[in-house]
């Protein structure tokens, strides 16, 4: 099989690894955690790999995934290129890392070397490696690149049930936040909810209750009927003075609450009259 290195084995990278492991689409080769613990938990998750905790201890392989934080994909990549420019033992590799924002550019200093450069960002919530394993199937992995690794990619995360498209990194910006507004403002929303509810005098359980029917209820008429024939709530119905009312109370609890819903409200009632 084709072999792979993961360099950052956090959520993403165990996730991945775990799941080309399982279905024999690569040998993984080396996962190089920050420390040697962390290397060994994400390698005994994943199931193959020798945990290294040293860049420069890192064998050679035909493929290389930077599952690393946003800010760190361009010292890596330089870091990287630096010692393969000093090591006859890297040979040109394909390398790819998992950011929804930054394009392969980021990865240039390989790609002088000649190394075959790409990104890969599946649109999924990694927030724990055990549910996003059991959520994976379907999910659409954006790719941008080098043609040749794009290949090599949509062939790899097709194997694993992902849905490959192409994506210009020009617009890669607008494609994550569109992400960030659809799922992680979600749990932002619904803790304000519950904190309010908390302070009206609902009881806990009540609360608690609502993430389940309430907050249920709404993806599951978004899903079946779309965002605006699931719009529902007084912005939806026209009512701007119960709307005035309401922010000023909101307001009074927490400015950026009361900014929010204003903005929000303004929304809501664009896609109303959509």
């Amino acid at each position: 099989m084709t072999s792979l290195n993961i360099i950052g084995a956090g959520r993403v990278g165990q996730t991945l690894g775990r799941l080309w492991t399982t279905n024999q689409v690569f040998d993984v080769r080396a996962v190089l955690a920050r420390s040697t613990a962390s290397a060994q938990s994400a390698r005994d998750f994943i199931g193959a790999g020798e945990p290294i905790a040293d860049l420069g201890a890192l064998p050679a392989a035909d493929v290389w995934m930077l599952s690393v934080p946003d800010s760190q994909i361009t010292p890596v990549a330089q870091a990287l290129a630096t010692l393969a420019a000093t090591s006859g033992a890297l040979r040109p590799a394909l390398v790819f890392h998992c950011s929804g924002t930054l394009g392969s550019d980021q990865l240039a200093p390989l790609r002088q070397l000649g190394w075959q450069i790409a990104s890969a960002h599946p649109l999924l919530s990694f927030a724990q490696p055990d549910l996003a394993l059991a959520q994976f199937a379907g999910t659409p992995c954006a790719l941008e690149g080098d043609a040749a690794a794009l290949a090599m990619l949509e062939a790899a995360f097709s194997q694993i049930g992902g849905r490959c498209f192409t994506l210009a990194a020009e617009d890669k910006l607008r494609y994550h936040a569109a992400a960030v507004l659809a799922t992680n403002f979600l749990p932002v929303l619904q803790d304000l909810a519950e904190q309010l509810w908390q302070r009206s005098g609902m009881p806990d359980e009540l609360a608690q209750q609502m993430r389940s029917t309430l907050l249920q209820n709404a993806v599951n008429n978004i899903v079946a009927l779309g965002p605006q024939a699931a719009l529902t709530g007084p912005a939806a119905r026209g009512d701007t003075a119960l709307v005035a009312r309401q922010q000023q109370a909101l307001a009074g609890w927490n400015p950026q609450v009361g900014e929010a819903y204003a903005a929000l409200s303004q929304l809501a009632a664009q896609l109303a009259r959509r």
